[in-house]
């Protein structure tokens, strides 16, 4: 019997969106589908199945015991299936596609994927800059970079470092209050932060508990790399990393005056949908960005490898 004739594949993608996004609603404007058409894929699969899959609730859906079982393998077989023809679309070329926080794309990245494309010349690199984590189901990256106190749920993820940072500003800044030889001098000029709680910490590590000035806010994804740049151009200081600004300190268009540090509440990952663990082109991209990024920055278990 035809595979076609065996399973409702059509209804299979439907269930899987009205479980990712709890509505018949949302999972037809996902698919571009109607309401009716999602609710009668839904009637079909559980005819199918013989038990119902969801349970009808006032403006959501909730998953029945049996949809709870029968969600994770079916998500993971649509995987496979986009792989399967993501992989098809490249074969004639192929592309690693890497998602990154825009500070770590635009710091680190876009300044050491020269070199792996040199050792590897057979391999196209497309890099996009992520303000949110990214779903590997709808999206079509290889892997991604990403900062959080944990990564996305059902991905493979390996902990890359966890930065330190410390006030950064620009040189002719620092030349309109006379220089800045002591923590207590940065009250005096703006600080950059979309919230106080890294200052605050900061400043109380330096013995300093006296209310801060007005902070330039900057409330957005990515923030790290808006702060930077706002840094650079003499706005106010900044809390940045110097593994991530080494080269603006090198050339002197940032300055760094005191090498006390606030360790990040977060981390980098390293996240790739669990289909793809054994790609080549994966594997090789990790196994270069380990070797690449200074092992003093690493967690330990990374830095063993």
């Amino acid at each position: 019997m035809k595979l076609s004739r065996q399973l409702p594949l059509n209804a299979l993608r439907v269930f899987e969106a009205v479980a990712r996004l709890g509505s018949f609603t949302k999972a037809g404007e996902d698919l571009g589908m109607t309401q009716t058409a999602v609710s009668y894929q839904v009637k079909l699969l559980e005819e199918h199945v013989g038990e119902l899959l969801f349970l009808r609730q006032a403006r959501r859906a909730v998953l029945s015991q049996t949809g709870e079982r029968m969600l994770p393998k079916v998500a993971e077989a649509l995987g496979l299936m986009a792989d399967a023809v993501a992989d098809a679309r490249q074969q004639a070329g192929d592309i690693l596609e890497i998602r990154s926080t825009p500070t770590f794309a635009s710091h680190w990245l876009a300044r050491h994927i020269g070199a792996f494309q040199l050792q590897h010349p057979g391999l196209a690199v497309r890099i996009l800059r992520i303000e949110k984590p990214v779903d590997f189901r709808s999206d079509n990256a290889d892997i991604a970079i990403w900062r959080g106190d944990q990564p996305p749920a059902d991905v493979e993820a390996h902990e890359l470092f966890r930065l330190k940072y410390a006030p950064m500003l620009s040189p002719a800044l620092a030349k309109t209050i006379g220089g800045v030889t002591m923590p207590a001098d940065l009250l005096k000029l703006p600080l950059i932060g979309a919230s106080s709680k890294w200052w605050g910490t900061w400043f109380q590590s330096n013995g300093l508990v006296s209310p801060l000035p007005g902070t330039i806010t900057i409330d957005a994804d990515g923030a790290l790399d808006l702060e930077g740049s706002a840094a650079i151009a003499g706005h106010g200081v900044a809390l940045l990393s110097p593994f991530l600004h080494r080269e603006e300190l090198e050339a002197g268009r940032l300055i760094m005056p005191f090498d006390v540090f606030k360790k990040d509440d977060l981390s980098y990952w390293l996240i790739s949908p669990k289909s793809r663990r054994k790609s080549a082109k994966v594997q090789t991209f990790r196994r270069w960005l380990l070797e690449t990024l200074p092992p003093q920055i690493l967690t330990p278990s990374r830095a063993a490898q």
